[in-house]
């Protein structure tokens, strides 16, 4: 029996005070998480500057030995670049950037010759768009203080927060999300599962997080999915499919229009590994409209809003 999909007389109202919540969690909160994340970019930045003697020495050899200053790099001209501004610019493979942007590695299967080639081309655009008004001793060749360097990598450190602002927001609010779920469970017994295995032979009052899910696309292709949180009811018999939840929270409507086919999709492919016995909830906070609601509601999703957080026990929990 559905708890929320079926009750469209009480959306408009549960959104109202969804969004609320957001927005009080949003200005308490959100400033100490972009605070703290800028605290850990500054020490980025330092270290990248240390590696490139404060970007007098943006080297072929540098770039190799410390792939992961490049994002740095791209922040550090004036323009800051976007990843594939600097592609089309250098005009150098997306996949050796991505690589050592989101890999921290140069790309394995590159020839050497190659590699270095490209990495050439990089430190050129880097060097010819450097911000010296930031980094003024870089043209007077003189040595920076250590008030110069602090302030050059604070001033990068906000422009590398600025960059992915919506991230850095996503993840604290997803880690505060899975964090109500994990005392709402533990108030009533549950216990965390901190290295899960799989869904199948689950204790029962058991749970756990970021649990990846195999389901079958093809007879020849699985793939793993990653699902929130997984959760074994205390009365769950032994060929019981745990209940699955997705955390979603959105600072606006235009976002959650945009992906509210993923929802849907997941569910799909999880009932067609597993069989309609699937039972797979969103947990919800923020901008999530009818449109968003009756969407998922036709698909025959659940959710529970996270400013009603007691509607899990409806769920059998």
């Amino acid at each position: 029996m559905p708890v929320n999909a079926n009750k469209p007389h009480r959306w408009k109202a549960d959104t109202a005070r969804s969004i609320d919540f957001y927005n009080d969690w949003f200005l308490h909160f959100a400033p100490l998480a972009f605070r703290d994340a800028r605290g850990d970019a500054i020490e980025e930045v330092v270290s990248a500057m240390n590696s490139t003697d404060n970007f007098t020495k943006i080297w072929v050899s540098r770039l190799r030995k410390n792939p992961s200053i490049l994002p740095i790099l791209r922040m550090a001209t004036a323009p800051p670049l976007a990843r594939d501004r600097l592609v089309g610019l250098a005009g150098v493979s997306s996949s050796l950037v991505k690589n050592m942007e989101l890999e921290q590695r140069i790309s394995p299967r590159m020839n050497k010759k190659q590699v270095t080639e490209e990495l050439k081309k990089m430190c050129g655009i880097i060097k010819r768009l450097l911000d010296t008004e930031i980094f003024s001793w870089v043209e007077k060749t003189t040595t920076p203080t250590s008030e110069d360097i602090y302030r050059a990598a604070t001033v990068i450190a906000d422009r590398r927060c600025s960059a992915v602002a919506d991230p850095i927001i996503r993840n604290a609010q997803e880690r505060r999300q899975l964090s109500s779920i994990q005392s709402w469970l533990e108030d009533r017994g549950y216990i965390l599962l901190e290295s899960p295995e799989g869904t199948n032979d689950r204790k029962p009052g058991t749970f756990s997080f970021r649990l990846n899910v195999q389901v079958e696309l093809s007879p020849a292709k699985v793939v793993n999915i990653p699902v929130d949180a997984v959760v074994c009811p205390h009365d769950a018999k032994p060929e019981d499919f745990p209940l699955l939840i997705e955390a979603k929270s959105a600072g606006d409507f235009t976002n959650t229009n945009k992906r509210r086919k993923e929802e849907a999709a997941k569910f799909s492919q999880l009932k067609s590994t597993y069989g309609d016995n699937v039972r797979f909830l969103l947990f919800l906070c923020g901008f999530f409209d009818s449109g968003y609601l009756g969407y998922e509601a036709a698909e025959g999703i659940d959710w529970v809003w996270e400013h009603r957080i007691d509607d899990l026990a409806e769920f059998g929990l």
